[in-house]
């Protein structure tokens, strides 16, 4: 009895772990078009003793401490709403701006993947 009772919690702890491993993930990225606007993007993940904090290039007070199983879900949020005020998407060309309204890069979607991706992700 002893035995199955640690196989079994042993097991429990696992599947207790996995399932908040895969909750705490952020969502799926197109990994080109990610990868081509991430430099442009103000926000960024800081590693810290007490876990990881959202910061912001140019604004030292911005610091955001959510718990662990948020903290990707925090950082998407953000980027999301920092992509809808500097993307736009006109055809198949993505146009990323400043705050000015100058153009700084400018991408072509290639595949639907990365047309879905900035409609699901950015908002566009």
């Amino acid at each position: 009895m002893k035995k199955i009772l640690f196989f079994a919690l042993s097991a429990g702890f696992l599947i207790f772990g996995f399932s908040a491993y895969m909750q705490s993930q952020g969502t799926a990225k197109n990994k080109r078009i990610y990868q081509a606007i991430r430099p442009f993007s103000p926000y960024y993940l800081e590693k810290r003793f007490g876990g990881l904090q959202i910061r912001k290039r140019g604004e030292e007070s911005f610091k955001e401490k959510p718990d662990n199983m948020e903290v990707f879900h925090r950082l998407d949020a953000l980027e999301k709403a920092w992509g809808k005020q500097h993307l736009r998407l006109s055809g198949t060309t993505l146009t990323l701006h400043d705050d000015n309204g100058t153009t700084l890069k400018t991408l072509t979607l290639k595949t639907p993947d990365e047309r879905q991706f900035v409609h699901t992700f950015y908002g566009l």
